[in-house]
């Protein structure tokens, strides 16, 4: 009950009035769930699910791509030489409202399939739904994970305790120091990027890439590491995906929680690749537009989606995408120069694919490629380039990133980059990388620099 009450005031400390979206689907359902489990005929228990399913899919779309879809046909109708004018919302879009919804539909398909039974006390599943370390961002979690450990008495431990604050410490060094940074140059560049050169677009793709991975899997390590000072260990998110040597193993590592939902509730159910090359493809595309329409209402997030589509294609195509199931050079010290080179592709055209996520349109997306390519290796490009480093970005960044960099790529091998530090650190060096970690992020706190958490959008 408290931890209900916690997460239902934590959601009211962004907007109040929005409590009522997320009581509502957690009471629709909890109680479709119910009656499901009571149907004495398979009419009955299809009722009730489509119910759920058409209700929580009808929330979601009318406040997060009504506004898409109406202002899409109206310039569609208008290219033709149809002028026509559709109502739109004008209401703000609900935080976490794609996560939450996703955690309650994976709980009735679960139900309508028969791999769980309907919890019936009503608290536990509220904070299935609702609990605030991933209430906003995630990760999104699944019935079978999430209530057994919700529903078992919890006593503290310390050991969990001291691993939790750590993986704490971390993902707010991630999205203080490295992700907001990055943003600030992220912002300038895409904002007015036709007023910089190609080499500073470039730089502006870098930023935007580091920005992304550093705020998203910073706000995962913080949920995750809250949750285990409660005693719950929550779905891993992020496994160093920049590390990947190939776009199939990039999907296994970024995003973890959403990528194995739509494997397992949309991939599979549609027929994974039981049914030949044609329906691996199709099922491949249909993820992939799925997933980068699940991200936003923009014409950017399904082009960005079909673009990791195209990259993974090979892979399914000559059945390579399970080749690299181990992590990047275990046990070694550096990789092999294959694996550099197959890590160094992998990361450009995540790079590349980042652009479209990042554009405020398609048509932006493309001028800033045409723009960044223009020009690239002339001598005058390198000399504004430099220019830009010196004067706007300056030393710090730079050195800030090859750190955070070594640091994921010796703190690969476990869940998370510093968890070692505990184990492998004299207590002396250990507490000094500690206070060291406290006082950048205390220092970069207070710098005005600070962003909104990107996927409270989606």
């Amino acid at each position: 009950m408290l931890l209900l009450i916690a997460s239902y005031f934590f959601y009211a400390c962004w907007d109040y009035r929005f409590l009522f979206l997320l009581m509502f689907s957690t009471l629709l359902d909890y109680f479709t769930g119910l009656k499901m489990d009571h149907s004495e005929s398979k009419h009955g228990r299809r009722f009730w699910f489509w119910l759920s399913v058409i209700i929580n899919l009808g929330f979601l779309g009318i406040f997060k791509y009504y506004n898409f879809f109406a202002e899409s046909l109206a310039e569609a109708l208008f290219d033709v030489g149809i002028k026509s004018h559709f109502w739109t919302l004008q209401v703000i879009l609900p935080v976490g409202i794609s996560f939450y919804t996703f955690h309650g539909l994976s709980y009735v398909i679960d139900i309508f399939n028969g791999k769980i039974k309907a919890e019936k006390n009503f608290v536990d599943y509220a904070v299935f739904v609702s609990f605030f370390p991933l209430l906003v961002a995630g990760p999104i979690e699944r019935a079978t994970h999430l209530l057994p450990q919700i529903q078992r008495t919890r006593t503290f431990d310390l050991t969990r305790g001291i691993d939790g604050m750590r993986q704490i410490l971390w993902g707010l060094f991630k999205k203080i120091v490295i992700a907001d940074s990055c943003a600030q140059f992220a912002n300038m560049i895409f904002n007015d990027s036709a007023s910089y050169s190609g080499g500073v677009l470039v730089l502006g793709a870098l930023f935007f890439t580091f920005q992304i991975y550093c705020d998203f899997s910073g706000y995962s390590d913080i949920a995750l590491g809250t949750a285990r000072l409660f005693g719950v260990d929550l779905l891993r998110n992020f496994a160093f995906p920049y590390f990947s040597r190939d776009i199939a193993e990039f999907w296994r590592r970024w995003h973890i929680s959403l990528s194995t939902w739509f494997r397992d509730y949309l991939y599979i159910p549609l027929g994974g690749s039981r049914g030949g090359t044609w329906m691996k493809v199709r099922n491949t595309f249909i993820i992939f537009l799925v997933s980068g329409f699940w991200h936003g209402a923009n014409w950017t997030f399904i082009v960005w989606g079909f673009l990791n589509a195209l990259y993974i294609m090979p892979s399914i195509l000559f059945n390579t995408n399970r080749n690299n199931l181990d992590i990047v050079a275990q046990g070694k010290l550096f990789p092999g120069l294959k694996e550099f080179f197959q890590m160094l592709v992998t990361f450009l055209v995540t790079v590349f694919a980042w652009i479209f996520f990042r554009a405020e349109s398609v048509h932006h997306a493309f001028t800033y490629i045409g723009s960044m390519f223009t020009g690239l290796f002339d001598a005058g490009n390198f000399k504004m380039t430099a220019h830009f480093l010196a004067n706007e970005v300056g030393i710090a960044l730079p050195l800030l990133l090859g750190s955070f960099l070594i640091i994921e790529w010796l703190g690969r091998e476990h869940q998370y980059a510093i968890q070692n530090w505990g184990l492998r650190l004299a207590k002396p060096l250990r507490w000094a990388a500690y206070y060291s970690l406290v006082l950048i992020i205390v220092y970069y706190a207070g710098s005005g620099k600070e962003q909104e958490f990107i996927y409270f959008q989606f």
